[in-house]
């Protein structure tokens, strides 16, 4: 349940960060099928948002080399920009009354362009004392304001205003997969996909549990072979 998130594999392919990169692929993959007739089918370009939750940018950490690897994948299909906690830098939100002036910090106003620009969401972050690092949440708490992700209604219910979009989600820990789900019931993911993501009407939500994340080189290799194909294909 500490901060054990794992380490980048020494010399993999996967590796380096930007505080944002924005890569326009016009790209089309088309494939021919079936043995005897040219028919084609056309992979629809999606627009992928990677949020990297990890809070250090220390190139040890295999939640970044998970985020590059799924990078790498979509680039070839998709739209693809890129978000790194670590590198950017805006207040912890304390005051209510901050949260419903609707005004951003400067540093958030990229992200949350690109929040909106996007209809596909990845986040990925490390398992910190059993739930998500306070980096992390500290940003969900500022790009979700009122006009962005929500809107007060009169009746007291919140308009969902992040609609159309879906999500995928990558958390790592040191545990075994089947513990964090079975004995600890997955309460910190499970409270992200509901009580955040579909909250403001983001779903499907998509996820991948990474556990015993400092075992094996070969796994970790697998997982990464995971994140490229699933980025490939948007998912």
């Amino acid at each position: 349940m500490g901060r054990t998130e794992g380490k980048l594999i020494k010399g993999g392919p996967y590796s380096g960060s930007s505080l944002i990169k924005k890569e326009n692929y016009q790209l089309t993959d088309i494939y021919a099928f079936g043995k005897h007739d040219q028919q084609t089918i056309m992979f629809f370009m999606s627009r992928i948002l990677i949020l990297n939750g990890h809070p250090h940018d220390g190139p040890e950490h295999f939640v970044h080399a998970l985020a590059s690897a799924y990078e790498a994948g979509a680039s070839a299909r998709h739209e693809v920009r890129r978000i790194d906690i670590a590198k950017l830098d805006f207040p912890i939100l304390r005051d209510p009354t901050d949260w419903k002036s609707r005004e951003l910090p400067s540093g958030l106003r990229e992200a949350q362009e690109a929040l909106a620009w996007a209809n596909h969401l990845v986040v990925l972050y490390p398992l910190w004392l059993g739930d998500m690092p306070a980096l992390l949440k500290g940003f969900l708490e500022q790009i979700a304001r009122p006009g962005i992700a929500m809107e007060p209604k009169q009746n007291g219910l919140y308009q969902k205003l992040l609609t159309g979009k879906s999500a995928r989600v990558f958390v790592t820990m040191g545990m075994p997969r089947a513990a964090y789900m079975l004995f600890f019931r997955g309460h910190s993911v499970k409270s992200f996909k509901r009580n955040i993501l579909k909250f403001v009407g983001i779903k499907p939500v998509r996820l991948s549990i990474v556990g015993n994340v400092e075992g094996s080189n070969a796994a970790r290799q697998k997982w990464l072979q995971r994140a490229e194909r699933l980025g490939r294909r948007g998912k």
